[in-house]
Formats: structure tokens, sequence, C-alpha cells
């Protein structure tokens, strides 16, 4: 049976993109050592070429955990979510909702990169929100709400807390679900159940 987080191959290949630009936005906050430096960039150039239909799912799928891995190479916090961010990024291509996974560690590495700048995180995720096209927000739509599923990223794990967790509900909230009809409205940001 497939997830309801996977979506089609077309789906996550418009998602692919989005989250690439996601995690391209704090690649700079990234300070590893050159050859980190270079996978994480890989990983998102392979969700770029993947959303352009320049790959496939399965070459991404068996590549999909070099970004996370090279994540701990790091040197800081905010280092080490932006390079989170790439790694969810090149993920979309085993499932959709890695996309969401892809832009709330985008609005985590700037709350890290910017702790004395709250309004950080909400300027980011207006950014991530107004760059959607309307098929892309269209397929987001399409995911399950978060925590609204057992398991996944969806599911009660680490994306559903703290900055992870309220970056995606608030995503979810300003897309709305208006389009899909049949999906229960999303909690207000800040909610959790």
């Amino acid at each position: 049976m497939t997830s309801p987080q996977t979506l089609s191959d077309a789906d996550r290949r418009l998602l692919a993109g989005w989250a690439a630009d996601c995690a391209t936005r704090v690649l700079p906050l990234l300070d590893a050592d050159a050859s980190s430096l270079a996978l994480v960039r890989d990983a998102v150039a392979r969700a770029h070429a993947y959303g352009r239909g320049g790959s496939t799912a399965a070459a991404e799928i068996r590549q999909r955990m070099v970004a996370v891995t090279a994540a701990g190479a790091a040197t800081t916090p905010a280092g080490a979510a932006a390079a989170r961010a790439a790694g969810q990024a090149s993920a979309v291509a085993h499932l959709a909702a890695h996309a969401l996974g892809a832009a709330a560690y985008a609005a985590k590495a700037v709350s890290l990169a910017h702790p004395d700048r709250p309004e950080a995180v909400d300027d980011e995720l207006r950014w991530q929100v107004a760059h959607l096209t309307q098929e892309q927000a269209a397929a987001l739509r399409r995911l399950p709400l978060l925590e609204s599923v057992p398991s996944g990223p969806l599911g009660p794990g680490l994306l559903s807390r703290g900055v992870l967790g309220r970056a995606i509900r608030e995503i979810q909230a300003r897309i709305g679900d208006d389009v899909d009809g049949g999906r229960p409205a999303p909690a207000p940001a800040g909610h959790h159940p």
C-alpha cells in the first residue's frame, strides 16, 4: 500500500524544485569541510534535476541520505539544519512529504542563525509560501496534515516538534484547504493537538 505522503511521481517532481529552492536559500549558513559542502550542494542540485525530469526516483532514493550524513560535519547548529534541509529536499523523490521537511529545516536554520530576530522565521515562511506555484501548492494540499498520520515524515515525530512543527503547520495553514475539498481545516499556527 502506498503512503499518502508519497504522492505521484509528477507531484514529487513539482515539489522537489520548491524544496531545493528552500534549501538553497540557507546553504550559505553551512560551514563545513569542502567535501561535506560539496555533498550538500550536490544533493540540492540532484533535487533540482529530479524536479526537471533529469533523474529518476530510483536513482535519487539511493542517494537520499548523503546530505543528512554530511550534516554531521557542520560546525554550527544553523549549518547542520541547512544541511538537513538539503537532505530533505533530496528525499522528495522518495516521499513528497519531505518537501515540507526541507522548508521546515530551512526555517530552523534561519531561526538558529538569527536568534535575536524571531521575525526571521516568519519572513522565511512568507518567502517559501510566496514562491509556491499554484501546482506546487495544490500538490502540498494533497499531503496529510502534520500528525494526522501515524508514521512517516508527517507523523508524530521529529518534524512535528519545535520550530520544525511550527513551520510545517504554518505552511499548511497558509496554503489552506480550499482546492482539494474534504481535507479537514488546518489547525491554527502554534496549535499542537
